[in-house]
């Protein structure tokens, strides 16, 4: 699990062909070639800065941390799995991350990206408090100076000497066989996560099909945790930005409001291979200087710049037929009945 915090690299540099012998290959297909680009900033943590967490050190061999945060598909336990085994120096399958238990959390919740952001840095704030405690446990047990302990891969020692204790066996000594902490930190404000998106697609002017044909984008997200997580997010991100733009839409009967796409029987979602290419960049180099980790929210961020980017390159396909406006989605009928007017 840990081979997940290195950075994923797209597929080798390869020839790509010029942006005019594409038009020209779509024009003798018949169909209509058209590129845009969005560049956007958004701000994250939904003004929620602070979160609360807890931490236990268990005799039996694993810590429990629980947030109030909430696992949706975005895969933010494992995140926080790794933001916890780092601190404590312990393999990820030692952590167990508890979510959704009202009994026992409370919290901000997971909005506006403010799952790593915030949450992220409650878990490490407060694993790092946690080893403190443990820490000055393990002093009084040696009976020496919590200045004179070293903490390394689960074991407490005394520098200089063969004197030692596992943080597990450490818990097991204490009263109720834990080493237990409640945390609350806060970040110092809103990240400010930003990109650039490039869409090109085809457009068919005989049944107004759009294919996209290829989607890059380059995504200042800060201090990334988990590659593969990040990289599916803003993958979905814009998927989702791409349905809004060219598919999903809720449609009412006019006559009774019976509503006409009650499900996905009848609601068009974006379907798998609905982009042809994806290539997905990050830019680490600006780290956020407001929360421990570096990291800026990126749950919405696909979004922002998917929908403009999509709907702006089929105006620019449609342009010289004289098309400039079409509202969303952009369906086949709506571009083709665009193009008969």
């Amino acid at each position: 699990m840990l081979e997940t915090m290195t950075p994923m690299k797209n597929a080798e540099a390869r020839d790509v062909v010029p942006e005019p012998a594409r038009k020209a290959e779509s024009d003798k297909k018949g169909k209509l070639r058209g590129r845009a680009v969005s560049t956007f900033l958004e701000w994250t943590s939904g003004n929620v800065f602070e979160e609360k967490i807890f931490c236990t050190v268990h005799d039996d061999g694993h810590i429990t941390v629980a947030s109030g945060t909430q696992a949706m598909g975005q895969g933010i336990e494992t995140s926080f799995m790794q933001v916890v085994s780092k601190v404590f120096g312990l393999s990820p399958d030692k952590i167990k991350v508890v979510m959704g238990d009202t009994d026992a959390m409370t919290g901000g919740g997971s909005v506006g990206s403010r799952s790593l952001f915030v949450g992220g840095s409650a878990m490490k704030v407060g694993a790092e408090r946690t080893l403190e405690k443990a820490k000055e446990l393990a002093a009084e047990s040696f009976e020496t100076s919590a200045a004179d302990v070293t903490y390394a891969e689960g074991k407490f020692s005394v520098a200089g000497t063969d004197i030692a204790i596992g943080l597990f066996d450490l818990a097991a000594k204490q009263a109720d066989k834990r080493i237990h902490l409640e945390s609350t930190s806060a970040v110092g404000a809103p990240s400010w996560p930003n990109g650039c998106h490039v869409c090109e697609v085809e457009v068919d002017p005989d049944t107004g099909v759009v294919e996209i044909m290829s989607y890059a984008s380059v995504n200042d997200v800060g201090n990334v945790t988990n590659y593969p997580i990040v990289h599916g997010q803003i993958h979905g991100g814009a998927v989702q930005g791409i349905g809004q733009a060219l598919c999903e839409q809720v449609v009412y009967d006019t006559g009774s409001a019976q509503m006409l796409t009650a499900s996905f029987m009848d609601y068009t979602a974006p379907q798998f291979g609905i982009v042809k290419e994806f290539v997905t960049e990050f830019d680490e180099s600006v780290p956020c200087l407001l929360n421990p980790l570096g990291a800026k929210g990126i749950g919405e961020l696909g979004t922002i710049g998917a929908t403009p980017s999509v709907v702006n390159a089929v105006l620019d396909a449609l342009a010289p037929r004289g098309v400039t406006h079409i509202d969303m989605p952009l369906t086949p009928s709506r571009i083709w009945e665009a193009l008969q007017k």
